[in-house]
């Protein structure tokens, strides 16, 4: 674990802070500075305004990426119904969430050279947001799907988050892991809300009422909390500088990490988009076939608050390497193996609180990074390890349709249902995202 003042160092380097000179210095002598100047900031790690802060980032997170974490009801629905028979429907979904990790690149960048933009990116971001869902609530086709509810939403929705990278590393110093993790989590609680709902409305109203019912839930939700979402350090008290350090990625620690993270990727979503068609072939209804993504998002939260706050206290590698193979084991033992309900919800749990936790890591991996490129710019490692992600969760769309075609296996159980492709492929991506551990201990980090 990085020491307090290791990570107060770090704060200093960070352009997300907002606070950098050209002679970089800490957070406390800056409150000093100010406080010379009859000018106070609110405490960091604790107090009415971090916290109020950090609940306003679990909302947008909540929200904004919990939406698409439930697609695959609107999958189901879709291939069931108004576009029954269509291909590409996985693209729609990959889009939504892939995309807007990999935005977060470009946003990052845009809302550090012109940080006066930071204040209206959120509201614009939902804006854009809720008229991509209604506009997609007019689709007569899957690529009218793919533009609305998959590449316009991810436009908004990356816009709308990005902020995030700036605020939490303004009010979180020495929890920051925990802050992270905490903020993630909302993706996993949201996801496991929002299925249910979204069932009931599409089986009572279809799915344009549902869009358009989804998009004012977003104004509704999301606008009050901006009251809160605001910087630790005025616009006015910070000097800017614009440029930014990506040093990081001639960092071994980094770049070996970034490529578990990709590999991990590339099958993570693929439960996620397929589990409640492949309930159904098991005979369960619709709501027991919803249950699924319940129980995969529901144990999400709580894995994304059990890494954020182990990182803070433990190796990543060692935290990633427990993660890994818990996943692992859950695609091979239990969902290769389901021949049942029962056991299908045990590995959504299993599989939930393993392989959903590996965004929460990504602070300590930050962490480890500055500490041999001290210059290197967090947020930006933020941003890239995202794009990361979401390099993985494009690529997972078409592939999983490819996977598909493979067709059923002479095999038993899950392996022969005409899904063991996805399984296979899912179970060894997740193994390969521990690869770290080993690269730790060959002295490669």
């Amino acid at each position: 674990m990085a020491s307090n003042n290791m990570d107060i160092e770090m704060t200093s380097h960070s352009p997300t802070a907002g606070i950098e000179s050209h002679h970089p210095t800490s957070v406390e002598s800056l409150e000093t500075t100010h406080d010379l100047q009859s000018f106070s900031l609110p405490p960091t790690d604790g107090g009415k305004d971090a916290w109020l802060c950090l609940l306003a980032c679990f909302m947008l997170e909540a929200l904004i990426w919990g939406f698409p974490a439930c697609y695959g009801i609107f999958q189901e629905y879709y291939s069931t119904h108004d576009f029954a028979g269509q291909p590409n429907l996985a693209v729609v979904g990959a889009c939504a969430m892939g995309i807007m990790y990999i935005n977060l690149v470009a946003m990052f960048a845009l809302l550090k050279y012109y940080p006066r933009l930071r204040a209206w990116a959120t509201p614009v971001g939902l804006v854009i947001v809720c008229l991509a869902l209604g506009l997609g609530s007019f689709s007569t086709s899957v690529p009218h799907l793919i533009l609305t509810q998959g590449v316009i939403y991810s436009i908004g929705g990356s816009f709308a988050w990005t902020p995030i990278l700036f605020y939490l590393e303004e009010w979180w110093i020495r929890h920051r892991g925990f802050a992270y993790g905490a903020t993630i989590a909302g993706f996993g609680l949201s996801g496991a809300i929002l299925p249910l709902i979204l069932q009931w409305l599409l089986d009572s109203y279809g799915f344009r009422t549902t869009l358009r019912v989804c998009a004012l839930v977003f104004v509704a939700l999301n606008f009050p909390i901006l009251f809160f979402f605001k910087p630790r350090i005025p616009l006015s008290q910070a000097s800017h500088a614009r440029g930014f350090d990506m040093s990081f990625w001639k960092c071994s620690n980094f770049a070996i990490l970034q490529s578990a993270n990709v590999l991990q990727s590339l099958g993570y979503f693929l439960p996620a988009l397929y589990l409640p068609t492949f309930a159904r072939s098991l005979g369960a209804s619709h709501i027991q076939s919803t249950v699924t993504i319940i129980l995969l998002n529901g144990a999400t939260f709580v894995g994304n608050l059990c890494m954020g706050t182990a990182v803070d206290k433990y190796e990543v590698t060692t935290c990633i390497l427990v993660a890994a193979m818990g996943s692992t084991s859950g695609v091979f033992l239990l969902w290769g193996l389901s021949t049942s309900l029962p056991l299908l919800y045990i590995f959504c749990l299993v599989y939930g609180a393993f392989a959903g936790c590996f965004s929460s890591s990504w602070s300590a991996i930050m962490r480890d990074t500055k500490m041999k490129k001290r210059g290197a710019d967090s947020g930006m490692m933020f941003a890239c390890l995202s794009a990361g992600k979401g390099l993985g969760n494009v690529c997972s769309g078409p592939l999983s349709e490819a996977l598909l075609q493979v067709g059923s296996w002479k095999a038993g159980m899950a392996y022969g249902s005409g899904y063991g492709a996805v399984i296979v492929f899912t179970g060894v991506t997740a193994l390969l995202g521990g690869w770290g551990f080993g690269a730790k201990r060959l002295g490669w980090l």
